[in-house]
């Protein structure tokens, strides 16, 4: 059974710094690119950040470089988002995403609430 599990989130006042993480199980973890996404009340779903399946290349949205890090460790076979000098608008639900380009096969996580507001 393909499972992405989160973990991570909360309140959060602005300026600060929380990191999530999302276990993966199911499939084989080191032949996909991570993703997380987010997606604020109102407001489509935003790619924030990709590492693709060996770490060797990252991307981040504008809104987020600078600020936000994605990792992964294939061994524990689970993906990280450090997110630093958080801002109100990066309220949202951030979701973990595991795609693989050769067989369009895409997982999702469940989602977890980030919320930065004093």
């Amino acid at each position: 059974q393909v499972q992405l599990v989160e973990s991570g989130g909360g309140l959060v006042q602005p300026g600060g710094s929380l990191r999530r993480s999302c276990a993966a199980s199911g499939f084989t973890f080191s032949r996909y690119s991570m993703k997380w996404y987010r997606q604020a009340p109102g407001k489509e779903r935003e790619l924030v950040a990709t590492i693709t399946s060996t770490g060797t290349n990252r991307n981040y949205a504008d809104s987020v470089k600078g600020r936000f890090t994605i990792s992964r460790d294939n061994a524990k076979k689970e993906v990280y988002l450090q997110m630093n000098n958080l801002k109100p608008s990066d309220t949202a639900v951030y979701y973990c995403n595991a795609y693989r380009d050769a067989t369009k096969y895409e997982y999702w996580g469940q989602g977890t609430q980030v919320t930065v507001s004093s």
